[in-house]
């Protein structure tokens, strides 16, 4: 069994990201796995980081808070997210520049032996479902998969997730139920593996 915490990074409060999260959820569930799951249309918190450096900081809202205890809780991080404009939905971002700071996702006082700051959420794994227009011949082609490699290397990898899996599904925006019905089926996969 393996605890589980999965985001659906969605701002939306129906979205294909929603319906990922769910099959990924009833599936980790039905294969003995403990699972516990967020909805960013329901977290209420202020994106705005609002300060330069970390001198100064704004006290996490309770939503912030829950999101940190559950992935300092989990062993496997799960999140699915849409490509807009090249990257992560704003308020996810958001979510993101707030929640993992210095003492509690890493520590900028102990760096590694090239100086980066030492990361305090070893031991994680994760799996990143990327949503987008953008066929995946052009992500990879002209975008040099830039968002899966800022969320792997620069913010889940930063924190120490590792290793960080992307699934991207595109095209997203009107795609026909046949093929919404095939990536919950490779969503439900992963999660009875955990993967």
């Amino acid at each position: 069994m393996t605890r589980i915490y999965i985001l659906n990074g969605h701002p939306a409060e129906t979205s294909l990201s929603k319906a990922l999260s769910l099959a990924y959820a009833r599936s980790a569930e039905a294969n003995g796995h403990e699972v516990r799951i967020s909805h960013l249309f329901d977290l209420d918190f202020d994106a705005d980081y609002g300060f330069a450096g970390y001198r100064e900081t704004k006290p996490l809202e309770p939503d912030l808070e829950g999101f940190m205890a559950n992935l300092e809780w989990c062993e496997h991080f799960v999140l699915s997210t849409p490509m807009w404009w090249g990257g992560l939905p704003g308020k996810l971002k958001g979510l993101f520049d707030r929640a993992l700071l210095p003492g509690t996702a890493f520590d900028p006082r102990n760096p590694n032996m090239i100086g980066m700051p030492a990361p305090l959420l070893k031991g994680r794994s994760s799996r990143v479902f990327v949503t987008s227009d953008t066929p995946g011949w052009a992500f990879s082609m002209f975008y040099k998969k830039a968002m899966p490699r800022q969320i792997k290397d620069q913010i889940l990898g930063f924190v120490g997730l590792k290793p960080v899996k992307t699934t991207l599904l595109a095209p997203a925006s009107h795609p026909k139920p046949k093929t919404v019905a095939r990536w919950l089926s490779q969503a439900e996969t992963l999660a009875a593996k955990a993967a």
